[in-house]
């Protein structure tokens, strides 16, 4: 019996979150180049994305490009750049056809010009999409999202459109990037790396966290299939007793 068939399709997570790592290594043991994985990583993006819609996920945030990547080899981030940029020509149609709703997050300014008009061309594309919200993390700081958010209540408080007791849990989380997203109940790291890597760090405080030794390019629906089937048999208790949950 395959992993799909296992799972309960009335205990899905609404949201799973997804640092895709391992691009580079499993590039060097093949004796490549590092940009050889990461056109293969796109594969394995295709197949989770159309794995995670067919279940009916609601919501895949896909950690895509971080602030730190900016600081790679230039050869390596014009190439990952102009790979995304031809990833998201080619795949508008299917994502159309897939009733997918792409969507970005980030510090977007920073991406080159060419690079920023197409992700937003997407982006509008599909907005009128109703199934799964496919969220891309590109040039994102965990860190950097929530003092900008901390930013932004300041100004409010300053400007004396709030009061510094106004605030509170969800009034930040509306402030984030992902406001008015689910939190992840499922964060899943490919690669053997047992680190979060300034990932959705406020997001997660509650998320149930699967490492694979998988390489991402390697990683493929029935993976992810795995991967929710384990979700589904932890026990998620918020700081309360097994009794209490059950």
């Amino acid at each position: 019996m395959s992993y799909k068939d296992q799972i309960d399709l009335q205990k899905l997570p609404r949201h799973i979150a997804v640092i895709m790592d391992g691009n580079g290594r499993w590039a060097k043991g093949k004796g490549k180049l590092r940009v050889f994985g990461h056109h293969n990583g796109v594969l394995s993006v295709r197949d989770i994305v159309e794995g995670a819609g067919e279940l009916g996920i609601e919501y895949l945030t896909l950690y895509t490009f971080s602030t730190e990547n900016w600081s790679r080899p230039k050869f390596e981030v014009t190439a990952i750049m102009e790979l995304l940029i031809s990833t998201l020509n080619k795949e508008i149609a299917k994502l159309m056809k897939n009733n997918v709703r792409l969507n970005a997050i980030g510090d977007l300014s920073m991406l080159p010009g060419k690079c920023h008009k197409e992700l937003q061309n997407a982006i509008n594309h599909t907005a009128d999409n109703t199934g799964l919200v496919l969220t891309l993390a590109l040039s994102y700081s965990s860190r950097g999202e929530i003092v900008n958010a901390a930013k932004n209540l300041a100004a409010k408080v300053q400007s004396g459109e709030l009061q510094p007791a106004d605030i509170d849990e969800k009034m930040f989380e509306d402030n984030l990037y992902t406001g008015g997203m689910p939190n992840p109940e499922l964060l899943i790291r490919t690669s053997g790396e047992y680190r979060i890597s300034n990932y959705l760090l406020w997001q997660i405080a509650y998320a149930e966290l699967y490492f694979t030794t998988k390489l991402w390019p390697d990683f493929r629906r029935e993976d992810l299939y795995e991967a929710i089937l384990d979700f589904q048999k932890r026990e998620r208790r918020f700081g309360m007793t097994s009794e209490q949950v059950n």
